[in-house]
């Protein structure tokens, strides 16, 4: 998907939401332990019921990963089942020398057709480069996170800057507003305000609303930019609303409340 469908797709649907598919064996309702494969049941389930109010879908590869070759059927029968006209998302930060970042590249633009990866720059511009080279397609870079321990790395001096804005400025040149996202944590007003106004078309995947502590009013009035320009993934806060029966619904309702906040400022 190009930037182009992906404004249209906001757009259309008033949203900016992005659901994060991290299905965990140990929080999926019981009563999914009957089906061949429950992982894909219970995301059938929630792509059903939120899909009218969301443009995109995270898949967390490490949930799958854990559950060797189950788990990688699981995710392949997922990114099959999830509508084409919404964007799909890798969550699989890789981030490793050329030849090495050029498979995991094939991995998830080829293989597994993704229309996104999560990507490490740590190692470079062979790291990420190679992400880069598939027409229509999107590297997701790591800018600024809101874990605790972010502040190991991404917030000590770089020389007269701190090193996630030397990351940002430095990557930013690699590709373009077209084929380049940045990470960028919800919880950081200022800083939200302050990666805007550094990248100005750049589209930003925004985790931390809901569970984390992030919300939707600050993420949009700090971050968007003309073409919405963010993707604010929502992931336990949806797709755990409930855990019994009528968890698809309380998916769809909580999905519809986030897209209902989100459609007053598109």
């Amino acid at each position: 998907m190009d930037r182009s469908q992906l404004v249209v797709s906001i757009r259309n649907k008033r949203s900016l939401l992005c659901v994060g598919l991290d299905t965990d064996l140990q929080k999926i309702p019981k009563h999914l332990f009957s089906e061949e494969d429950p992982v894909f049941a219970f995301n059938k389930a929630i792509i059903d019921a939120t899909k009218e109010y969301t443009v995109a879908y995270k898949i967390n590869t490490a949930f799958y990963e854990a559950q060797g070759i189950k788990g990688w059927l699981s995710l392949g029968k997922t990114l099959d089942y999830i509508p084409k006209d919404i964007f799909t998302i890798a969550d699989a930060k890789r981030g490793d020398i050329g030849n090495t970042a050029e498979q995991y590249a094939k991995t998830f633009f080829d293989t597994y057709p993704f229309d996104s990866v999560t990507v490490a720059p740590y190692m470079g511009a062979d790291s990420v480069k190679p992400f880069m080279q598939f027409p229509g397609k999107w590297a997701i870079v790591l800018g600024l996170t809101s874990n605790a321990g972010s502040a190991d790395f991404q917030l000590q001096q770089s020389g007269n800057q701190l090193l996630y804005e030397k990351v940002l400025q430095t990557v930013s040149g690699w590709g373009t507003p077209s084929n380049t996202m940045f990470v960028i944590g919800a919880t950081r007003k200022e800083q939200l305000k302050h990666v805007r106004e550094m990248l100005p078309e750049h589209f930003f995947l925004i985790p931390g609303v809901g569970a984390q502590g992030g919300d939707v009013p600050t993420v949009c009035e700090n971050a968007m930019n003309k073409d919405g320009g963010i993707l604010i993934n929502v992931s336990r806060a949806v797709i755990y609303a409930s855990s019994d029966m009528s968890f698809a619904e309380q998916a769809s309702k909580a999905a519809q409340e986030y897209q209902k906040q989100m459609s007053a400022y598109l």
